[in-house]
């Protein structure tokens, strides 16, 4: 059985790296040729870009495995051996979390080189040092306590219910729907700073937007997030009364007022169709599984690593296959999610009158230009990672006009060139 599990992981991994070879092949291939909506040297810093967090990436997935060879021959075991403590819940919370930890620390110089290295040479990191600390830190003390009461949480119920695996999940998928409510007030204490939108004019016409889809918000606000990061974005927050509108300063610096409504209002057309509770319902579904898996996984697997079948165990074998499984459902969550997107553009242009098709392209060129997204990618890649359509896809359903025909960079075939 022990084999059986390094063999689906290890499969993983594979395809894992090849798609990201095939897409570093493409982009690399694709870079020199005619540039598409941005300007050829744009085109080319984009591709670069691409191709430098892909390759991180690349080697993050093998250390990653490595790391899981270590924790199912030996990690596991060495924690339960060097951790003595007579209190089981204690235990049970000091294991899982030392798990945590050391997964943390292991992930920190490929997060600090993506940063200070990657975006930092591309202009998108604007965070100095201490604050990523700073930031860090925080991240790092949310986890140990909130991690360790979801823990506890989860011993309770293995050692207390026969169905352990189906009180689990809907303990732990409670739990992510209360993150998603509290998510917007837990970043604005923690990390950026919230202010209510000053432009009165522009407040109102997001209002005026919000009430054309029943949408209630507790305000809209500005984030400062031009201190840690150059990108545009904005997100809709929370549930029910808690629901926030956040607008990064990026973006009201870079978008007119036009461009920024017809972006809210494809994010309304998320909202209107109810795609959050969709996208809840896929990751339900998802830890459903899994923890319907891990919850019947026969004891010969224990014996075979040298372990007894403690809660502890459990926990960290889920956490250990979570991306696994995640995978698997990436191309079912992807195809629903990029169908979602079309249908959030639709209503977005919609909402914004006779001319709100060309002011949402008009915003997602900009989005394409200022975050140095590379918009061709390998149809491989997109099926297992993408959850947006291409911009290029996405603009030809706006009804915008792209020339591909001329376009050397969609013809020929990728080659695996890193």
């Amino acid at each position: 059985m022990l084999m059986t599990i390094v063999g689906i992981y290890t499969l993983y991994v594979l395809i894992t790296i090849y798609t990201s070879v095939m897409q570093i092949g493409f982009i690399n291939q694709a870079k020199r040729k005619q540039a598409i909506l941005l300007g050829q040297a744009d085109f080319l810093k984009a591709g670069n870009y691409t191709v430098a967090k892909e390759k991180l990436s690349l080697v993050n997935a093998f250390v990653d495995y490595l790391f899981f060879i270590a924790w199912m021959g030996f990690g596991v075991s060495a924690l339960q051996n060097h951790i003595f403590i007579e209190n089981q819940v204690v235990l049970n919370i000091a294991i899982v979390m030392g798990f945590v930890v050391i997964n943390s620390i292991l992930s920190l110089p490929f997060n600090y080189y993506e940063k200070f290295v990657i975006d930092k040479e591309y202009g998108f990191n604007k965070s100095s040092l201490g604050l990523w600390i700073k930031d860090t830190l925080i991240s790092f003390v949310m986890t140990l306590i909130f991690g360790s009461l979801v823990v506890w949480g989860i011993y309770e119920i293995i050692t207390n219910l026969t169905l352990w695996w189906l009180w689990s999940f809907i303990f732990i998928f409670g739990v992510i729907v209360l993150i998603n409510m509290l998510y917007p007030a837990f970043r604005a204490t923690f990390f950026d700073k919230l202010t209510p939108l000053k432009d009165e004019d522009l407040d109102e016409k997001i209002k005026e937007l919000m009430d054309k889809t029943g949408f209630v918000s507790s305000g809209v606000f500005v984030s400062d997030a031009s201190k840690r990061d150059a990108r545009l974005n904005a997100y809709f927050g929370g549930f029910g009364k808690a629901k926030r509108v956040v607008l990064f300063d990026t973006l009201i610096e870079k978008l007119t007022t036009k461009e920024l409504l017809a972006v809210l209002g494809h994010e309304l057309g998320h909202f209107a169709h109810g795609d959050i509770y969709k996208n809840i319902a896929l990751v339900g579904a998802m830890l459903f599984a899994m923890f319907g898996i891990f919850g019947n996984l026969p004891d010969t697997l224990y014996m075979e690593m040298g372990l007894s079948k403690e809660p502890y165990v459990l926990m960290i074998l889920l956490m250990l296959f979570m991306p696994v499984l995640g995978f698997i459902m990436m191309p079912i969550m992807g195809i629903v999610s990029r169908h979602n997107e079309y249908e959030a553009d639709k209503m977005g242009s919609e909402l914004g009158g006779p001319a709100g098709a060309i002011e949402l392209a008009n915003a997602l060129r900009k989005l394409v230009t200022e975050n140095k997204s590379f918009p061709l990618s390998h149809p491989l890649y997109i099926f297992f990672h993408y959850t947006h359509p291409p911009v290029i896809e996405r603009l030809k359903e706006l009804g915008v006009d792209i020339d591909e025909t001329q376009n050397s960079s969609l013809e020929g075939k990728c080659e695996a060139n890193i």
